[in-house]
């Protein structure tokens, strides 16, 4: 398969003080704490407080109002994965690894490159051997030892993660010990748009692979309204591809438990590789998401996020990867189902292309 999970236009570079970090932290042990300090100076100075934007041209096309882009492509290698990748990196230091090992089919290895190249960790990257992605050669360019192993991606999750407790590496795959962390970082990008909008909006629309992104950014937005910041918790709205996600699946079935696909059923392309599972390793934490928020789910076609994304460049100006519009795409679905009222609506661009 010639799949391309991949951000063409990310410069995985980082500014000059933080390198400049990364180098007084080389001349420290591994487990000091002054190590942890200079690591998280780098997260504070490179991930997150991404840009949010209203899109205009798109309102009037689209006969919505007060619509808003939340745009993790200004993460330092193109993607939100820099957001859980450096967490995961900070807590290997805190626990003393030297070496860390994950799963990817693209994006995450390079974050995860990236952040231990930074903080001076070994990376492996375990990559299915029928994949192809553009970005093995910025992962390989940033340190990591790339491995080769048969199956699905999510059997190679397993092999990785086995992998690393036989040896006693650190284990930055998703799911089980690691959900709690991903779920926090991604919590940021609610307080962002807090932080930019004073409320939470509406609704707010994720692209939905694993489910991870989904269930942080919605648990963000319940530590704000239980803190008294925000006067709502938005409705939240996930989309996927179309027929290829068990949690939009789950969702649509009213399943109250997210159920696995059927492996041979799924089928990838060049649009839909980044969305799709047949096991989603934090689906149950996305499913509870949808329900407690009354949120809406929606299939979505190539076509249409290859048209979106085209749209996006024209009247907008920016480069988003095809499946990144995925949650736009079903934000504006639900407009054009219910003729949502004037209100404030958040859209997550999850990459650059």
């Amino acid at each position: 398969m010639n799949l391309r999970d991949n951000v063409k236009s990310a410069q995985n570079k980082v500014a000059k003080e933080a390198n400049a970090l990364s180098e007084q932290m080389l001349a420290l042990p591994v487990g000091e704490i002054s190590r942890l300090a200079l690591f998280e100076d780098i997260i504070n100075l490179e991930i997150g407080d991404t840009s949010l934007m209203r899109a205009k041209s798109l309102e009037r096309q689209f006969d919505i109002r007060q619509l808003y882009i939340k745009y993790e492509g200004n993460n330092p290698t193109g993607t939100q994965k820099d957001r859980i990748a450096f967490a995961q990196v900070y807590d290997a230091l805190r626990r003393g690894y030297d070496r860390i090992v994950l799963a990817t089919c693209g994006n995450y290895g390079v974050a995860v490159s990236l952040a231990a190249n930074l903080a001076h960790l070994q990376c492996m990257v375990y990559i299915p051997a029928g994949y192809h992605t553009d970005r093995i050669a910025e992962m390989e360019s940033l340190g990591a030892e790339i491995i080769r192993a048969e199956g699905t991606y999510e059997d190679v999750v397993r092999t990785s993660s086995e992998a690393a407790l036989k040896n006693d590496w650190y284990d930055a795959n998703p799911g089980g010990e690691n959900t709690p962390i991903q779920i926090n970082a991604y919590a940021q990008i609610a307080f962002e748009i807090y932080d930019d909008l004073r409320d939470a909006p509406k609704f707010c629309a994720v692209p939905v692979s694993n489910g991870t992104l989904f269930a942080g950014i919605y648990r963000g937005f319940v530590s704000l309204y239980k803190r008294g910041k925000t006067s709502r918790i938005p409705r939240m709205i996930a989309a996927s591809s179309t027929h290829k996600n068990p949690i939009i699946h789950s969702f649509s079935k009213g399943f109250k438990t997210c159920v696995d696909l059927d492996p041979a059923k799924i089928k990838e392309t060049s649009i839909n590789e980044p969305l799709i599972n047949w096991h989603s390793f934090d689906g149950e934490e996305a499913l509870q998401a949808l329900y407690e928020s009354n949120g809406l789910a929606y299939h979505i076609s190539d076509k249409a996020m290859k048209e979106m994304s085209a749209l996006l460049l024209k009247v907008e100006g920016s480069k988003i990867l095809p499946a990144s519009t995925a949650g736009l795409i079903g934000l504006l679905k639900a407009n054009e189902e219910f003729e949502l009222e004037p209100d404030r609506f958040v859209a997550v661009l999850t990459a650059r292309d």
